[in-house]
């Protein structure tokens, strides 16, 4: 007996996957999980049965209430036009009453002179002191007027008042909140289906922008004359008559920095795979990555064309990770592609639109603006220029719009075919002309309704963040987290683990996990070999982890990195010292009685070796400092090769206490001669803190 997909099936009829699972569970009771179900073809002629009854039955309801309406109509016709002045009017009045909001923000002390309030107003003084006599008030022009009064007369010429003491900009954010929630309740009834974004991932060399690229030629370049003229981060392609837009980016990094910021502008993931390569360390990172931010995958299996591909093998080591493929009885979907030769690209594409109508992805186009920047960058020519997404409203030429802590009224609008463009709509990429400043990516952009209210939001936000910078953080380390866990803020720990050797990355992982309690579900997030790098810190920022190494040290931009977002890396050399802190940490008894504390790091740039003394070597010192007194270890590519202390510290011929950031030096370690130029030596010394109260 021959069987039919659920997707193919809902496309013969017109529906939507879901409608057609929904029918096929309640109406015959079969089991589907997914649009690539498969149905027996006796099954799907009853379906098309019911649904040709369906809509015969729907045809003659709508006869029948046409009919009945167009009677209603002639009955009431006469009425309409009575009343049509009217409700003009009222609704005209309604809308002012909506649209009503201040156009400017007047700051006052407890009193202030007429004269210098009708400057602020910037009307005549005749004006302001009828406004007032309407009021009830006699004053004149150099009369002092409280502050209940001037705010009764303000907000009659449309704008504010506020005491000097009170924070402008969070009057303004307030009075756009009133304004969103008012678009929110209108916009529900209106929102409608919205393109998909997609962003594209995997190791490097797998074939991410040669797919991409495949993509552009089969499905833009035919339309377009010229092509892409103008990369801005992001494109649009039609796929039978649906649109979808792809983010070109960098890859997991710039992903993971947008969600870190509170952007989750990614709705489907494609997770390229080389078929001829298998599942690779930056595969991995990026499987960890998505999972963490809970976005759906759909494995395009690469290359194909080759004749070493084995997409059997990828499916195999994907069940490895969790991902278990459709058509092994799991419901991750892979499809073989080749960016060479273009083939299962249109089944690719087919199955973003089918997944994307899963989700039931919906925006409305009639209300302002709001979304994410993808990338920014400062023109020579023309200024900040930011590329960005628009996720919900249309975004016009001449609005005024805040962008993190920068603002700006929109000068002109580029699409991704370089072409200038006067509106832009929910699912669309473009490069914007007309900030203040250039934006970071992944920054939320919403419009406002002028410039002056868009600066005042911006200068507040400004504000906020420097004094946050001086408050405690509430990210989750291991001295605050039994408090955390105690006031309900952790639920899960979450931690990163990188290693030595692959072997000792599964073993901290596993006994890791295994320290999870009723209060407490200790999860590794990540587990890989290496230094912990930039990558690390940006996925435990986003996921609020804690990073441990284990044989391993963070590179110089990890440090900076982690130390700018407050992102804890504890490091170890023996795995029970690990899980006995983080035990210790999850019912608050840890008590650290010792702090590392970074000296300087050293570079070793030429060695030599000496009879009779061992080796010595010449070094550069990359920051900090180096001193005589001060423990070292030895890194080579961040693995740690030994820990030791310094026998000799020279600078020329003469022993010195230190050598400082800049500067050249020699030294040697004791019962270590294994140096090797291009390692680091890294100065620490142990200082003894007192145990934290908790």
């Amino acid at each position: 007996m021959s069987k039919i997909r659920i997707y193919e099936l809902a496309k013969e009829l017109e529906v939507t996957n879901k409608e057609l699972i929904s029918v096929l569970m309640e109406e015959f009771g079969v089991e589907a999980k997914n649009h690539m179900s498969v149905i027996d073809e006796e099954d799907a002629d009853l379906i098309k049965e019911l649904y040709e009854e369906q809509k015969k039955e729907a045809a003659e309801k709508k006869e029948i209430i046409e009919e009945y309406e167009s009677k209603i109509n002639e009955d009431i016709s006469k009425q309409q036009r009575k009343n049509s002045k009217m409700r003009k009017g009222g609704n005209k009045r309604n809308e002012e009453k909506v649209d009503e909001t201040p156009d400017e923000v007047i700051e006052m002390e407890e009193t202030i002179v007429v004269k210098d309030l009708a400057d602020k107003l910037k009307k005549p003084v005749v004006e302001v002191i009828r406004a007032l006599i309407f009021q009830g008030v006699m004053a004149s022009v150099n009369q002092e007027i409280d502050f209940n009064t001037a705010e009764k007369l303000v907000d009659s010429f449309g704008s504010i008042a506020v005491l000097k003491e009170q924070n402008v900009g969070d009057i303004a954010k307030e009075q756009e909140d009133e304004i969103d929630e008012i678009e929110d309740e209108a916009s529900e009834a209106k929102e409608t289906k919205r393109p998909p974004i997609v962003t594209v991932m995997g190791h490097v060399d797998h074939g991410k922008t040669s797919l991409l690229d495949a993509i552009k030629k089969s499905k833009v370049t035919a339309t377009e004359a010229g092509g892409i003229t103008q990369h801005i981060g992001a494109y649009t392609v039609d796929v039978n008559g649906e649109r979808i837009t792809f983010l070109d980016t960098p890859g997991h990094e710039a992903f993971t920095s947008m969600r870190a910021r509170g952007a989750q502008v990614t709705d489907i993931v494609i997770l390229v795979v080389a078929a001829d390569d298998g599942i690779m360390p930056q595969t991995v990172e990026a499987i960890n990555h998505c999972k963490a931010a809970e976005v759906p995958m759909i494995i395009a299996i690469n290359k194909m064309d080759k004749e070493s591909a084995n997409p059997d093998r990828v499916k195999q080591e994907l069940t490895e990770y969790g991902l278990v493929s459709e058509d092994w009885g799991g419901d991750t979907i892979c499809v073989p592609v080749s960016a060479h030769t273009k083939e299962g690209l249109d089944n690719l594409l087919e199955m973003i639109t089918i997944n994307a109508e899963m989700l039931e992805l919906k925006a409305d186009a009639n209300r302002r603006a709001k979304g994410t920047v993808i990338e920014a960058k400062l023109d020579k020519g023309r200024g900040p220029v930011a590329s960005i997404l628009v996720q919900n409203g249309t975004l016009k030429s001449g609005d005024s719009i805040i962008v993190g802590t920068t603002y700006g009224r929109i000068r002109a609008m580029i699409d991704d075919k370089g072409k200038t463009t006067k509106a832009a709509g929910p699912s669309m990429p473009v490069e914007i002309l007309g900030l203040s400043e250039v934006p970071a990516a992944g920054d939320r952009f919403t419009v406002v309704r002028d410039e002056k209210t868009a600066r005042i939001m911006a200068e507040s936000r400004k504000e906020k963040i420097r004094q946050d910078h001086f408050q405690t953080s509430n990210r989750v380390s291991m001295e605050n987290l039994y408090n955390q866990i105690q006031e309900g803020k952790v639920k899960e720990l979450s931690v990163i683990v990188k290693a030595d050797v692959q072997g000792s990355a599964e073993a901290v992982k596993q006994s890791i996990e295994k320290l999870s309690t009723d209060n407490v579900k200790v999860r590794v997030i990540h587990g890989a070999v290496g230094a912990i790098t930039e990558t690390d810190v940006s996925l435990a920022y986003a996921s609020n982890a804690i990073i441990i190494g284990f044989n391993v040290r963070p590179d110089n931009n990890a440090i900076t990195v982690a130390e700018r977002d407050n992102v804890e890396i504890k490091t170890y050399r023996i795995i029970y010292d690990a899980l006995d802190d983080i035990k210790s940490a999850m019912i608050g008894m840890l008590e650290p009685e010792y702090k590392e504390v970074i000296t300087g790091r050293c570079e070793a740039r030429q060695v030599y070796k000496i009879s009779n003394v061992g080796t010595i070597a010449g070094c550069y010192v990359l920051n900090g400092k180096i001193t005589r007194n001060c423990k070292v270890r030895v890194l080579r590519d961040g693995i740690v090769i030994t820990e030791s202390t310094l026998a000799s510290l020279k600078r020329f011929k003469d022993d010195v206490k230190e050598a400082a950031a800049g500067y050249e030096c020699g030294l040697s370690i004791e019962k270590f001669n294994d140096i090797k130029e291009g390692d680091i030596i890294e100065g620490y010394i142990m200082e003894e803190i007192k145990p934290k109260q908790l």
